[in-house]
């Protein structure tokens, strides 16, 4: 798997500051970045400025941005879209600044995953696909619980109505939402474009990559596989959730919080340590 696995990371999980952020990435030998929190601001709230420094200080460290890891179409349905697209076009800005090719977006909350709501998802979605197919960014839907493409089958439904959607595959996730993840996968593995690694236990509580019920030793030799034939990008984005950390609150469904932890840790950059070993042991080990 080594040979075609490109690793990446939340790494606003590791430190609020760039500072610890770039020290989080470089001391554990991680290239790339899915940047979603800044010196404790959400990427789609931060200065222009602000964003070009921080871009400089990636690159001068060999770094680079792999994806913007956006909250576009984490809003109830039933709100005002204009915001949504004023938003999404901001993001887009961040990618251009940050020379991210991907963004990841949802498909909204507060639809029950009801099929009334399908059309108005996927014309929201669309919107976004096509302001992303403008700026040379590819859009990448992440399965959530509680949006509309929670459940696998929901998702294959998305993409199989939106061409230019890919998918983030998280197991995780798909554990919350009671999916069988190799049933996911193999409904939804021709849409994904890259992964988000972390690990659940059927109860839903959050643990360190291999430890839970997300059967990442079963799946990703498939998702290695593909990634050699071309049909993926190889990158999988670390995305912890053993600790708290500035700003997960407000990335979660106020309905529907994640129960995170389980495992004491010092801090969070000792949270972060912990998860990229457990996930390069499996890489390693497959």
């Amino acid at each position: 798997m080594k040979d075609v696995i490109k690793l990446c990371a939340f790494a606003d999980e590791a430190s609020a500051a760039t500072a610890g952020q770039i020290e989080a990435l470089t001391q554990n030998a991680i290239p790339y970045l899915e940047i979603r929190g800044v010196n404790g601001q959400n990427i789609a709230a931060l200065d222009f400025s602000a964003a070009k420094v921080f871009a400089k200080e990636l690159k001068e460290r060999g770094l680079s941005v792999w994806s913007i890891g956006s909250p576009a179409g984490k809003s109830r349905i039933a709100e005002d879209f204009s915001k949504e697209k004023e938003q999404f076009s901001r993001l887009l800005e961040m990618a251009a600044i940050f020379e991210a090719p991907c963004i990841r977006l949802f498909s909204f909350y507060g639809t029950d995953g009801s099929d009334v709501y399908f059309d108005e998802v996927c014309r929201r979605l669309d919107i976004f696909c096509d302001m992303a197919k403008a700026s040379g960014v590819r859009p990448c839907h992440e399965n959530e619980k509680g949006i509309y493409g929670d459940t696998s089958e929901r998702c294959l439904r998305l993409h199989r109505a939106l061409p230019d959607l890919s998918a983030v595959f998280d197991p995780a996730n798909f554990v919350q939402c009671g999916q069988d993840i190799m049933t996911a996968w193999e409904m939804l593995s021709p849409y994904v474009w890259y992964g988000h690694i972390k690990d659940a236990l059927e109860d839903g509580r959050i643990v360190p990559p291999g430890r839970g019920i997300g059967v990442l030793r079963e799946y990703l030799p498939l998702f290695a596989a593909m990634a050699r034939d071309g049909k993926n990008s190889g990158v999988l984005t670390l995305e912890p959730h053993l600790m708290e950390f500035v700003g997960l609150a407000a990335l979660e469904n106020p309905d529907d919080k994640s129960v995170v932890g389980g495992i004491s840790y010092p801090d969070a950059r000792a949270a972060f340590d912990h998860a990229t070993a457990c996930l390069k042991d499996i890489i390693s080990s497959i």
